[in-house]
């Protein structure tokens, strides 16, 4: 089941403002996060898929983004979201400051990071065990990049520390089932439910506790919620490092969720060195609160880059989406 678009995602507006903001460290390999934003009736919306992602993967970002934009989100359940802070794969010193300076009760850490030795996953999380205390809660997320094998002897070596759970420990759905029959920490799935044209094979092949949904991967707040439904798993929302625009929408996927039993992987505005808003979506107290977000025009400006390379990789994820050519619907 790949999660049906919003149908009246057809049409990319000719108006849309490119940004590109400065990441405090590098993830996933960048250094400088890149999108487009687009404004319509409902408010503002964001399209922002990495580089690597082709037209037909993006056109599910792009119906996020028209359904910010033009139709807004469902009625929220909750007025706040708890959230985790977001640990890079820095050195021990640097993870500590992040927690700390996070103020969540709970921190997520990379881990696996290419060319680096494990034993500097070992220190970064025995560093955030040591920020957060022992009442806190630390996950790893290793972006599907260990082999079964070491990723049972890694998870097996980190939860010394105590880990909530273990995300994308392995690339491929038998791979994660396989890590979980032989690990006792719960295994959730990331990249298996947005990078898969069918997000429900991950519950047939009983290979996850719960998942990861982010929005803008999805096709938008209704498709994942959509999703969460037909999984029957817990769910973690989490964002693409997104601004506060697309954080907006994570928050309210969170928000609609009927249970929402983890804190959520929202608390990112913290990773970008500028953003388009002048009241940013920040956690308090380890919580994001559920709002709206307006865009400010002087932080945009200072931000804003050329929008044409956006514009048509927005096309082309319209026509990869099934939709027509792009059409000239304006926007702000």
């Amino acid at each position: 089941m790949t999660p049906a678009a919003d149908p009246g995602a057809r049409d990319v507006p000719a108006g849309g403002r490119a940004f590109a903001i400065g990441l405090r460290n590098r993830f996933r390999g960048i250094t400088v996060r890149e999108g487009l934003l687009v404004r319509g009736p409902a408010g503002w919306g964001e399209f922002s898929p990495f580089a690597e992602y082709g037209p037909r993967e993006s056109s599910r970002w792009w119906a996020a983004c028209h359904e910010a934009a033009h139709r807004g989100w469902p009625d929220p359940v909750r007025d706040r979201v708890a959230v985790n802070v977001t640990v890079p794969a820095v050195d021990p010193d640097r993870a500590h400051a992040i927690v700390t300076a996070g103020g969540c009760a709970t921190a997520k850490v990379k881990v696996a990071e290419k060319g680096q030795d494990p034993a500097r996953d070992l220190a970064r999380v025995e560093a955030v065990r040591d920020a957060i205390g022992p009442a806190g809660k630390v996950r790893v997320d290793a972006n599907g990049a260990w082999d079964p094998d070491t990723a049972v002897r890694m998870v097996r070596a980190l939860d010394r520390y105590g880990l909530e759970y273990v995300e994308q420990p392995c690339a491929t759905l038998e791979e994660l089932a396989a890590v979980r029959r032989r690990v006792d920490v719960p295994v959730a799935a990331d990249e298996s439910i947005r990078r898969a044209e069918d997000p429900l094979k991950v519950r047939a092949a009983d290979a996850a506790d719960l998942v990861v949904l982010k929005v803008q991967p999805l096709g938008g707040v209704r498709a994942a919620l959509r999703v969460a439904e037909a999984c029957g798993l817990p769910v973690v929302v989490s964002s693409a490092v997104e601004t506060s625009v697309g954080l907006a929408a994570g928050v309210a996927l969170a928000a609609a969720l009927p249970e929402l039993p983890y804190a959520c992987g929202l608390a990112t505005m913290q990773m970008l060195t500028a953003d388009v808003t002048a009241d940013p979506l920040l956690p308090e107290n380890g919580y994001l609160p559920v709002r709206p977000v307006r865009v400010d025009e002087e932080r945009l400006r200072a931000v804003e880059a050329d929008a044409a390379p956006w514009r048509a990789r927005a096309a082309a994820a319209v026509a990869a989406g099934g939709g027509p050519a792009p059409g000239a619907a304006g926007d702000g």
